[in-house]
């Protein structure tokens, strides 16, 4: 393991996941979580006795699945925990940072009301290359629509910090902050490179975030 950064050898098989829809963890990414559901607590107790790793996948929106939920998508993405609170309440605020993607391969029994699944990393491996992969991006052209999209939806920015931010950086933290539609997020995640996911972004940019039948779907 390099710092926090699990090495493949390293990945868990079977994990516990947190189905939560809109919410978009990328690899590298963080994202910042308030649980307070008691089944919830008792995942992230479980984790912080085991590897520190649980993760994030969307529901399908109205596809049920049996006793155990809402049908999950098949790409969600494994996150370590790298920063930890409790509150007086009982409540956790966590940070998840995200590792690499993975593919359900099968849903196992719930444990404690949370759901586990057995992933699979076999497409995903260069996420766990840390080295700067290209992007494509033209930071003139994506501030452009940044500053027209955050405009129509009413989202202040702090420019100056935009603007010092390196390009995979900015990349990741744009497509999970942004209120995208969950279809749209999932399919950023999905994304096969950062070019592919910059490209992406840029078109949800320009639509304003809304969801009209062209984005590229998610695979089922």
């Amino acid at each position: 393991m390099t710092g926090f950064h699990p090495t493949a050898d390293r990945l868990p098989d079977v994990f516990p996941v947190f189905p939560l829809t809109g919410a978009l963890l990328l690899p590298q990414g963080k994202l910042p979580l308030n649980i307070f559901e008691p089944r919830y607590v008792a995942m992230v107790d479980e984790a912080l006795r085991a590897d520190r790793m649980f993760g994030m996948i969307q529901p399908k929106p109205g596809v049920l699945r049996g006793e155990t939920g809402p049908a999950l998508f098949s790409v969600g993405c494994l996150g370590r925990l790298t920063s930890f609170s409790e509150t007086e309440d009982g409540r956790y605020l966590i940070t998840l940072t995200g590792v690499v993607r993975f593919t359900v391969e099968r849903e196992l029994e719930m444990r404690h009301g949370f759901r586990r699944v057995r992933g699979d990393y076999t497409l995903f491996q260069r996420d766990l290359d840390l080295s700067p992969q290209p992007t494509g991006i033209n930071r003139e052209t994506l501030t452009a629509e940044l500053r027209a999209y955050f405009g129509r939806s009413g989202m202040e920015a702090n420019w100056d910090a935009i603007a010092r931010l390196a390009d995979e950086t900015l990349l990741t933290t744009l497509c999970m902050v942004c209120p995208f539609e969950p279809a749209e997020k999932q399919a950023m995640l999905e994304a096969p490179t950062d070019a592919d996911r910059a490209a992406a972004l840029l078109a949800l940019l320009r639509m304003g975030g809304r969801s009209t039948g062209t984005a590229v779907p998610p695979a089922a």
